[in-house]
């Protein structure tokens, strides 16, 4: 709810649950109980991991970031450091540079095969087809069409265009005046 739309109550339910958050977490940590394997998760650590699990810690993220629910940055802030008590700051940016770094060389590796990859395909490519393209289509003689003269007509451009030759290929056509144009 909006803080305009709650009432006291809510208010009061919101600040309690807060102090017995920030309470559970401030418990101090006692060996002598904790008797688990070495890389056992501890008391501390299993009561993060169900608050993960819950999505309160989603919830103090809103509480610390929203305009309008300052009046709870105080207890979000000492709950916060209660999460982090048993960390040492260098543990915490080794941590993130560890798994930074392994997924960036990951990351270059992966490219790099593709990169390679790609390289292979284009220089397939380029050996399928010719390295130079020839601007000589061929010449033709065409039979039954006649040239100048008494000779057969010899055709310099593809096949292809060969349906749609006339004798006018080339020549600029006649203009004609304008008051000699048809209307």
């Amino acid at each position: 709810q909006d803080w305009e739309h709650r009432q006291e109550e809510d208010t009061l339910l919101i600040e309690r649950i807060l102090l017995l958050l920030r309470n559970v977490l401030h418990v101090p940590p006692d060996p002598t109980e904790e008797q688990g394997v070495d890389g056992d998760a501890s008391v501390h650590d299993r009561v993060l991991w169900a608050l993960h699990i819950s999505g309160m810690d989603d919830l103090l993220k809103f509480l610390a970031s929203a305009q309008a629910e300052q009046q709870w940055a105080l207890h979000v802030l000492e709950i916060i450091s209660l999460m982090f008590r048993d960390q040492s700051p260098e543990e915490l940016a080794e941590l993130g540079q560890g798994q930074a770094a392994a997924e960036h060389r990951e990351d270059t590796r992966e490219l790099e095969t593709l990169r390679q990859r790609e390289l292979a395909e284009k220089r397939a490519r380029a050996l399928q087809r010719p390295s130079r393209h020839s601007r000589f289509g061929g010449s033709y003689v065409l039979q039954g069409l006649k040239a100048i003269g008494d000779r057969d007509l010899v055709y310099h451009k593809g096949l292809h265009n060969l349906k749609s030759y006339t004798h006018d290929l080339g020549k600029e056509p006649r203009r004609v005046p304008r008051r000699r144009q048809a209307a």
